[in-house]
């Protein structure tokens, strides 16, 4: 049985919910690195018709897409209030759709430009993120943006890893590393830059080995994205990680495996933009060490991503860490079994 028909099969059984379609899933308030300094940065998840892949394992974003596409009208409402939201003199704007947002499926062509041209005339947006699947990063959709958005336009794709056998056989995720290299060098052609996503531990991964991939990752992507961003796997509902995750076949990845892949990546890739944000930090369900020392491993990670400096990681210790350690040196060997919880 493939990846395919498992994810599709888990998405047949769960119950999507009902969100106003003139509303976005979500929209928050955070911080991003803009030119070496940090910059209020407001975060847009849009409520669309979600994701045409729509078949990684461990990706449960598809619950919160519209049960009805959305018309350009609800489109622009999520739009409207997501930018009531925002009281900063200076952002960044970044747009996701828990899909494409040069998707047309998603979000038509005249929305799109819509939204652009309304950035573009607001004096406090000096750069705007968008994230897509490389596949609609082409020379026209690029074109069409930087038409009417003449400020910094970034595209951030998911690719989580720069191994295509790890993608394929244990996130699923419908495109190899030669795509993402293509897009990327479409939208160097075009003045647009690239932000990478990464994603630490999928599904079947030992700790060491997705500490290896992690490190490798960062390095072979540098020299396409300028900015690269690792998501620290958590367990979302409806999903096959969710699935292994009640087996007890899956654990997050340890805080302390976070820390050594940033420390590692900055030394081999210093001028490359290095972040990541630990979500759901010291849940069961989200990347944790021992529970004592999370809050303040989580905080390091995120001082670091603002900072760039690895420094902040110099004085944490917790006695967990040697536990972390015989982990990482034991658990391949452990036949897919993980040692603690």
């Amino acid at each position: 049985m493939s990846l395919t028909t498992v994810v599709r099969e888990l998405r047949r059984k769960q119950k999507v919910k009902f969100n106003p379609p003139g509303r976005p899933t979500a929209v928050w308030t955070g911080k991003d690195v803009l030119d070496g300094k940090e910059i209020p940065a407001l975060t847009i998840i849009f409520q669309t018709s979600g994701c045409r892949w729509n078949n990684c394992t461990m990706c449960g974003y598809v619950y919160d897409s519209a049960q009805t596409a959305p018309s350009h009208d609800d489109l622009m409402k999520q739009f409207e209030y997501a930018m009531s939201r925002c009281r900063d003199d200076e952002i960044i704007v970044k747009i996701f759709t828990s899909g494409s947002f040069l998707d047309d499926s998603e979000i038509p062509l005249q929305t799109r430009s819509e939204m652009l041209t309304r950035l573009d005339a607001d004096g406090r947006v000096k750069k705007v993120i968008a994230e897509t699947r490389p596949e609609y990063v082409t020379p026209d959709k690029l074109s069409e943006c930087t038409t009417v958005f003449g400020k910094p336009f970034e595209v951030a794709m998911g690719l989580e890893t720069s191994s295509d056998m790890i993608r394929k056989d244990c996130i699923n995720k419908g495109f190899t590393f030669s795509d993402f290299v293509r897009a990327s060098d479409t939208g160097k052609d075009k003045g647009v830059s690239t932000k990478a996503y990464l994603m630490m531990k999928p599904p079947f991964l030992s700790e060491g080995t997705a500490i290896s991939d992690m490190v490798s990752s960062i390095s072979d992507a540098a020299p396409y994205a300028g900015t690269i961003s690792m998501n620290l796997c958590n367990v979302q509902r409806g999903t096959l990680v969710d699935e292994m995750f009640e087996r007890r076949d899956y654990r997050p990845p340890w805080l302390w495996s976070a820390i050594e892949v940033l420390e590692k990546g900055k030394a081999s890739n210093p001028d490359t933009v290095i972040l990541s944000d630990p979500v759901g930090a010291g849940s069961k369900r989200g990347p944790h060490n021992c529970g004592k020392c999370d809050n303040d491993v989580a905080e390091a990670i995120r001082i670091f991503s603002v900072t760039q400096d690895t420094s902040v990681f110099s004085n944490l210790y917790c006695e967990c860490k040697e536990l972390w350690e015989k982990i990482v040196e034991l658990e391949g060997l452990t036949y897919g079994a993980h040692l603690v919880k």
